[in-house]
Parts: C-alpha cells; sequence; structure tokens
C-alpha cells in the first residue's frame, strides 16, 4: 500500500449521553484503503513517511489495525486535522497540511515502497493529501517499474498523479465521477459521457476501469465490456470513505483472482457497508461478504464503443 500522506486524525463527537468524545486514528486515504483491505484479509504492507511527534503516533496506531507499516523517516512531522461533529456535520477545527518530501526522503519512499511490492500479490497506490506532497513523476516509476516487475497495480488517483500513473500503467483505476469533471476529463455526468471517459483512461495506461458516480451505479470497463454496478440503497450515516472502500474490495478481488464481477461485488458491497456507520473506510468483514450478495452487475446492453 503506496501512502504518501498518512495523516493523525482527531475527531469531536457528541457521546449518546450528551457528553463529549474525543477520537484518535491514523487518516489519509492510503492508510483508509489499507485499512479496509486488512478487515478484508489482506495482509497489509503499507509504506509511508513518518516524522516528528504526530509521525511516532501514526505508526503505533496504524500498527494496531493489523497492518504492517514499513516507515520512512522524515524530518517533518506528517499532516494532521481536528474536525468537531458534535454538530452532525464536519467542522474543521485546524488542519495542518502534509510536508514536501525532501529527495532523498522522496528517493527512500520509492526504494522502500518497490522493495513491498516485489514481494506482493497487488500494489495498492493511493494519492497524496496535496498536489506539492511527492513529485508526480514518482508514480510514473513506481507504476511502470512495478508493471515490469509483472505485479498488478490498483490505483485511485486523480489530478495529476493520476495522468503520471497512467503514464506508468496500472492494472486497474479506480475513480470518482466528480474527479474525472473536475479534471476535464469527462464532459458531464451523462453516462454517455463517463464511459467515453473510461475508454480514454484504458488507452492512456489503464487495463480496466472502475468509476464511483456517489449513490448512483458504478461503471466498469473490463475487456472492452462494459459493465453496471449498483449495491442496494441502504441508509448512509457518513458517505465519506466509501470510494475507498470501494477501491480496497477491487484490490482485495484482484489478489484473490476472483473473476471481475465478482471483484465488482466485493468493492460495491465493502463501499455500501462503510457508508452505514461511522468511520471512513470501516465494516465487517462478515456484514460487507453478505452484502455481495445484493449488489447487482449488469453487462449494458447499448454498444458505447
Amino acid at each position: 500500500m503506496f501512502a504518501p500522506s498518512p495523516l493523525l486524525t482527531v475527531t469531536i463527537e457528541k457521546a449518546p449521553s450528551g457528553s463529549t468524545e474525543l477520537h484518535v486514528h491514523p487518516g489519509g486515504q492510503g492508510f483508509w484503503i489499507g485499512r479496509m483491505a486488512s478487515i478484508l484479509g489482506m495482509d497489509v504492507h503499507l509504506c509511508g513517511p513518518f516524522g516528528g511527534e504526530s509521525g511516532g503516533i501514526l505508526v503505533d496506531l496504524i500498527g494496531r489495525e493489523g497492518i504492517t507499516v514499513h516507515p520512512v523517516s522524515s524530518a517533518s512531522d506528517n499532516g494532521s486535522y481536528v474536525h468537531d461533529r458534535r454538530g452532525g456535520e464536519r467542522e474543521v477545527v485546524v488542519e495542518v497540511e502534509p510536508p514536501t518530501l525532501t529527495r532523498h526522503e522522496t528517493d527512500d519512499l520509492f526504494s522502500a515502497s518497490l522493495g513491498a511490492g516485489m514481494s506482493a500479490d497487488v500494489a495498492i497506490i493511493g494519492g497524496p493529501h496535496c498536489d506539492d506532497a511527492v513529485p508526480t513523476e514518482l508514480y510514473t516509476r513506481l507504476c511502470a517499474d512495478l508493471s515490469a516487475l509483472k505485479i498488478p497495480v490498483v490505483a485511485d488517483l486523480s489530478g495529476p498523479t493520476l495522468t503520471a500513473a497512467l503514464e506508468g500503467g496500472v492494472s486497474l483505476l479506480k475513480v470518482s465521477h466528480e474527479d474525472l469533471i473536475e479534471d476535464g476529463r469527462a464532459a458531464s455526468e451523462d453516462l454517455d459521457d463517463l464511459i467515453a471517459a473510461m475508454h480514454s483512461l484504458h488507452k492512456e495506461g489503464a487495463g480496466s476501469v472502475v468509476i464511483s458516480r456517489a449513490a448512483d451505479p458504478a461503471i466498469a470497463l473490463h475487456d472492452g465490456g462494459v459493465w453496471e454496478v449498483e449495491a442496494p440503497p441502504v441508509q448512509s450515516v457518513d458517505h465519506r470513505g466509501a470510494g475507498d472502500s470501494m477501491t480496497a474490495g477491487l484490490a482485495v478481488g484482484y489478489a484473490d483472482g476472483l473473476p471481475f464481477e465478482q471483484a465488482l461485488r466485493l468493492g460495491a458491497a465493502a463501499g455500501a457497508v462503510n457508508v452505514t456507520r461511522r468511520g471512513l473506510a470501516t465494516g465487517q468483514r462478515h456484514s460487507i461478504e453478505k452484502m455481495t450478495e445484493n449488489v447487482q452487475v449488469r453487462r449494458l446492453e447499448k454498444d458505447h464503443t
């Protein structure tokens, strides 16, 4: 699990008794994907930079989640945030952006990630918390080298890092429709526009593509076929983390050698269970596996090619 921006998160919650609760957890896209992958039974090895007081706390907290950490020493503290949810919505109290890694720290992160990847069934590539956390060319080199070593690469990216990863090549790309539109890769949220974007992403270097569409069914491109993936309409407590959970489910399916349709079901089920809970990329394995029975995967009949 390539995690360039591990975060220390503090969330203030209202307890059932009316008192105040303080929750301290690891965060960042790489960790959230890794945690759900671990919940689903994957032996997760997370590679990321850690430094200062927040970095030391993070290494310990991530290890408690059953994830093996390959820490790269950083001279600066990790990014962090404090959110207040006592009013029902997240209110940002303070956010500390992660530092830009130095050249030596970047080299160490690349080496640690490549080394862990060579021993893995699948390499998962997460995005940075901010654009300047790591050089975008790191994504090109890492994806290209892992692909050359025949290691499947599953990526959940957007913006410049997405473009860079495609240059190196990825086995499976998961991206949200909002990010595609914001990046100018899709003209609109219209289904035909999103399908056209999937074909373009495939031509640029993605073997298969999955686009999450918030509450609407996800769509996927695989072996020239277009698929629609619909999870049951469960009540949402917090939608944040659903996309990362989906990516984790897809990666676990890929590592386990599941047929593509089953991997889609597992990814959609992980995302659906996540939104029923507070806490990003959380859930119980049994619930997720049962939820897969309620996910519908359909081949779109219309010829969009």
